[in-house]
């Protein structure tokens, strides 16, 4: 009955484990439109972004056939934001897609390239 005189003392659980680190958040290691940071990756980025996607998402350590399916390009930005604690919102990593899907596609390309 231990539990029960808890509840009536008022004493409240304890914070529950995260697997997040408390890390501070960074930004991204390239702008937007650092397309000379890396010709190639911009040739491929403009020319056939469905491989750069492709490249991208096995970098990240998923299925290259993934950016075949509507918004995982999306969620891998996003990924990839959260898990090198970038700051940004999952608003900014849409609006940089649609915007400027190829640009965002190739920040993302240098971004893993960089923290390999």
């Amino acid at each position: 009955m231990a539990f029960q005189s808890e509840v009536v003392m008022g004493v409240q659980p304890g914070p529950v484990g995260t697997s997040y680190s408390n890390s501070a958040p960074s930004s991204w290691n390239s702008d937007l439109c650092d397309c000379c940071a890396d010709m190639g990756v911009c040739l491929c980025g403009t020319f056939v972004p469905c491989i750069l996607a492709a490249q991208v998402s096995k970098d990240f350590g998923e299925s290259c056939f993934l950016p075949c399916l509507p918004g995982t390009i999306l969620a891998l930005r996003t990924g990839v934001r959260e898990r090198y604690h970038i700051q940004g919102s999952i608003c900014g990593d849409w609006v940089a897609m649609v915007c400027c899907g190829p640009c965002a596609l190739c920040q993302l390309s240098r971004e893993l390239s960089y923290q390999k």
